[in-house]
């Protein structure tokens, strides 16, 4: 399905810019590269947390139709990895819906929401599904305060616009080591089966979080994926970075080439993916080969009707009754030339020959934008400015991967109460180029809705609340809760 134009459009008409002053200082970088190695260790993780943590409730009313506490904490990130926050993001904020009274003494399911991007103060998620799941399943909330947002906003930032790079992995860190503290918390108080949720950016933060979470616990990941490097170089998000700033940083300070470049690694992609970006950095060496292939095979097989204007895959799959080596031909050469036509033959699942020769033919200076090749050497095929830019999208690439992709965390303890709601034709959270909840969490059940990102949001709230209920029913029917 193609991405929502929906999303697309609001996307052009918000005036929210991301990372208006660049990537951040480069050795706070440095450090959360290395303490993200330390995150991604659960058991390390979880054991730098005090199971007492010192928590401040400020607030506790009765409302006509709820209980509401609120408290605040410092962030232990801050105790972790000094001086990289903002002052006003190291409190964090919560605010608990709960009911007036519970049903039971012994089963009192929470869930933990965080927030999605633009998500701030706690009045949105508080109306939209808190009180609603209370209402509808009995299960109550408890929502944190995203570092950026809301209370944690510091004074020189406008709305949602995160300053740096950077800012987007110590909110990530944060949030991981912020929700241990008020799930550790909730079972201090006799709160169970406990779960977490959120909506996009709220939805990856809180897969995040369950993998450093050391108990079976429900999760309901709604409108994110495995990565966010996509959410920042191919989807609609990506139009609201300055690009240029980015790319001057990171060539005016050989510290990101010579030295943060080599702390990160892209997660690997399908091998048809990587297949096209070979095919694509070999152009036109590449595009002479597929035509000759295409070519013979056109003519062993009696195929006159093939045009000149695309690859016919068919045709390189019935490849296997042309004879490619000759008696004289070393084994190798055989084995190399085999590579050659899988190789080849997986490009042109991606790269029609049209495509391909109409982007390089073109004197359009924004052609081959959206392009990414691994890695981007300097290449006869790029204007050294075009070069540039590639150069700066695959370090983003590189950095989100290496502090966002959940298969540089470990896989929560159990799978089988995880729940994700995708939406199929999301232009916020593109899919296709990235490796999928399936292979990474083995388990995982992945749930569709026939909307784009913002329509989903809009219109399936109930959704997402209903599939909250469903994923703490599964954790009840599996780790029962003895009710006395």
């Amino acid at each position: 399905m193609p991405p929502s134009r929906l999303d697309a459009v609001y996307r052009s008409i918000l005036l929210t810019k991301f990372f208006t002053k660049g990537w951040g200082n480069p050795q706070n970088l440095r450090r959360i590269f290395e303490f993200r190695k330390v995150m991604a260790n659960r058991e390390a993780c979880y054991n730098m947390i005090p199971l007492d943590y010192p928590i401040e409730i400020t607030k506790d009313e009765i409302w006509s139709d709820c209980h509401i506490i609120e408290g605040q904490f410092e962030s232990p990130f801050e105790k972790h990895l000094p001086g990289i926050m903002p002052d006003k993001t190291k409190t964090a904020y919560f605010q608990m819906v709960l009911p007036p009274k519970w049903s039971s003494h012994k089963i009192k399911p929470i869930c933990l929401h965080l927030a999605g991007t633009g998500d701030h103060f706690f009045w949105r998620r508080r109306n939209l599904i808190a009180k609603p799941l209370l209402k509808e399943s009995g299960i109550a909330s408890i929502l944190l305060e995203n570092p950026f947002y809301g209370l944690r906003k510091p004074d020189d930032q406008i709305r949602s616009s995160l300053h740096n790079v950077c800012d987007i992995f110590i909110m990530g860190g944060c949030l991981i080591m912020e929700s241990i503290v008020l799930l550790n918390w909730c079972e201090r108080h006799g709160f169970s089966p406990l779960a977490l949720t959120g909506l996009s950016m709220g939805g990856h933060m809180a897969s995040l979080a369950a993998t450093n979470w050391p108990k079976p616990i429900s999760l309901v990941p709604c409108l994110s994926w495995s990565t966010a490097s996509p959410v920042f170089t191919e989807g609609v998000m990506s139009a609201s970075i300055n690009w240029a700033l980015l790319e001057m940083q990171y060539f005016s300070d050989k510290v990101y080439q010579d030295d943060l470049a080599k702390m990160v690694k892209i997660i690997d992609h399908d091998d048809a993916f990587l297949a096209g970006q070979h095919f694509a950095k070999h152009f036109p060496a590449s595009l002479k080969r597929v035509d000759k292939l295409r070519k013979e095979s056109n003519e062993n097989n009696g195929d006159n009707n093939t045009t000149g204007d695309a690859i016919s895959t068919n045709s390189i799959n019935n490849r296997s009754d042309i004879n490619v080596t000759t008696e004289n031909e070393s084994k190798n050469n055989s084995n190399q030339l085999h590579h050659q036509i899988a190789e080849e033959k997986a490009a042109a699942k991606i790269f029609p020959l049209n495509l391909i020769s109409n982007r390089f033919k073109s004197k359009d200076p924004n052609a081959l934008k959206g392009v990414c090749l691994l890695p981007v050497p300097k290449h006869p095929l790029f204007s050294d400015n075009k070069w540039r830019e590639h150069e700066a999208l695959q370090f983003m690439r590189g950095i989100m991967d290496e502090c966002t992709h959940l298969k540089n965390f470990e896989v929560p303890v159990d799978t089988e109460l995880i729940i994700a709601v995708c939406a199929k034709d999301d232009a916020y959270v593109p899919r296709d180029s990235c490796m999928s909840l399936e292979t990474i969490w083995p388990g995982v059940e992945v749930r569709y809705i026939d909307a784009g990102h913002v329509s989903a949001y809009l219109l399936h709230q109930k959704v997402f609340r209903s599939t909250i209920a469903e994923c703490i029913q599964r954790s009840l029917k599996k780790y029962p809760v003895e009710v006395s």
